[in-house]
């Protein structure tokens, strides 16, 4: 099964897609990777979801992706007095450490690691903003703080510290249990939540260890001190607008959106974009132009792909929400300009022999007018740098391996294919043409263009670039 674009669609799970048939539907409307928030989600229900999604991989004869999201961190407030408290503006506040607080009318905080991290003059957020403070004197049990913008506030809401760079790690022991329990079910993704230092991410590249893609949710303004190094270190990041803009100005967040995209562009690393996109069809059966513009601008980025989370998990139009996703992509990369913006972004290639032969095979690919490019893939490396290319043709990767198969889905362009590895260089590009044939990709006669690595079989040794003719109609 093909699909009419290259920019992917992931989707999260919950009680408006949890059966076998809700699951079919949203992949046959364009779904790509699924998502499974594990915010919301235990292990029976994550175990349940994986063997569905499974079950569903093998009717339609596709890799498909799962990615899991670990909750990370949570701050929030104790319990108040009365359930809540109205907070009105200009007026002071106190804060006190502890899940209760003895003194009328102060705000409880069970977190002593603010009270170590805040400074004097540093912002608090509540309830995603709609609450903000700014504290005056911290003591290791006590903030005296001003109410800069008020509001009501109640139990257990959660507090934001936009410019405190808190010492705790970004994963929780709920997140190492669900992450063990995770792994054990063979997903693809794992997403951090909350990073705040290339040290987060590390610590689950170790924990993971390979068994799943390390995916950095972008969404604490700390990380932009260290974006190139948490980058590198991950294997694909999200612009998780959500809580980043809460932490960030409104009007910052576009700008930052641009500029992760960039850089992970730059890197070779895939880049989703998600929150909001298609909010109001949580309840409506149509976006609003507004929304159907803000897909369109993550696609014109060369976003590796767009996320949805309420409007497929708990909405009332799942299917119609990645149904009109669908239809924005084709839209947009049917385009002249989609083309010319692309190109534009066109990073320059590394002085590296992979980087130098992608790069050639985009311009080849390009000037011949190849009816695809097949890329032979064991680590996934020939193939996220054929997507870094973001070229016209689509992009076959050829892989031994399942899972990376799966793990792939998520990359722009990229259509995967799990085959036998090749035995010699003629068998290459032989079964190159013979499968972008049997996809769809190619007809007898058509030209198209091979990479893979010599000695085969050497992960990241992409140092081969051949034009084949698809000759026949494949016999097997």
């Amino acid at each position: 099964m093909r699909r009419s674009r290259k920019t992917k669609i992931v989707a999260t799970l919950g009680p408006s897609s949890r059966t076998v048939e809700q699951i079919r539907a949203l992949f046959f409307a364009g779904v790509d990777v699924f998502r499974i928030n594990m915010s919301h989600t235990d292990h029976a229900n994550l175990a349940g979801l994986v063997s569905r999604v499974r079950a569903v991989e093998d009717d339609v004869g596709r890799p498909i992706s799962i990615l899991v999201d670990l909750q990370g961190p949570k701050l929030r407030l104790g319990k108040l007095e009365g359930g809540e408290q109205r907070l009105e503006s200009n007026t002071p506040i106190v804060l006190l450490r502890g899940e209760t607080a003895s003194e009328p009318g102060a705000l409880p905080i069970p977190h002593a690691e603010i009270f170590a991290a805040l400074k004097p003059g540093s912002s608090l957020l509540i309830d995603d903003g709609k609450v903000r403070l700014r504290a005056e004197t911290v003591s290791a049990g006590r903030i005296e703080a001003s109410v800069i913008q008020g509001g009501v506030v109640k139990n257990h809401k959660g507090v934001n510290l936009p410019d405190t760079l808190l010492p705790i790690p970004a994963m929780t022991p709920k997140d190492r249990a669900d992450l063990d329990y995770a792994l054990s079910l063979n997903i693809d993704w794992l997403a951090l939540s909350f990073v705040q230092r290339p040290d987060d991410v590390a610590e689950l590249r170790k924990a993971a260890a390979g068994r799943a893609g390390v995916m950095t949710k972008i969404e604490k303004p700390a990380v932009f001190h260290w974006l190139e190094e948490i980058i590198n270190l991950s294997d694909s990041v999200m612009v998780a607008r959500g809580d980043l803009g809460v932490e960030l100005p409104l009007e910052a967040v576009p700008v930052k959106q641009k500029q992760i995209i960039r850089a992970a562009r730059h890197a070779g690393k895939p880049v989703v974009v998600a929150t909001q996109m298609l909010e109001s069809m949580i309840t409506t059966a149509v976006p609003t132009r507004a929304e159907v513009s803000d897909v369109a601008t993550a696609v014109f980025d060369g976003a590796d792909a767009v996320m949805l989370s309420a409007e497929t998990a708990s909405g009332a139009f799942p299917v119609e929400a990645v149904a009109v996703m669908d239809r924005i992509a084709q839209s947009v990369e049917g385009d002249p300009l989609y083309r010319s913006i692309i190109e534009g972004q066109r990073a320059k290639p590394e002085a590296t022999m992979p980087d130098a032969i992608l790069s050639a095979v985009h311009d080849v690919t390009h000037t011949i007018k190849a009816s695809a490019i097949v890329c032979w893939t064991k680590s996934g490396s020939t193939g996220l740098r054929a997507a870094r290319e973001r070229p016209e043709a689509p992009i076959l990767a050829l892989t031994p391996i399942r899972a990376m198969a799966r793990r792939l889905t998520l990359a722009w362009g990229l259509h995967c294919v799990v085959t036998d590895d090749a035995k010699d260089v003629d068998d290459v590009a032989e079964r190159a043409c013979q499968i972008a044939f049997s996809q769809g990709f190619a007809r007898a006669g058509d030209r198209v263009v091979i990479t893979a690595g010599l000695p085969l079989g050497t992960p990241g040794a992409t140092n081969l670039l051949r034009v084949a003719y698809v000759s026949r109609k494949p016999t097997s």
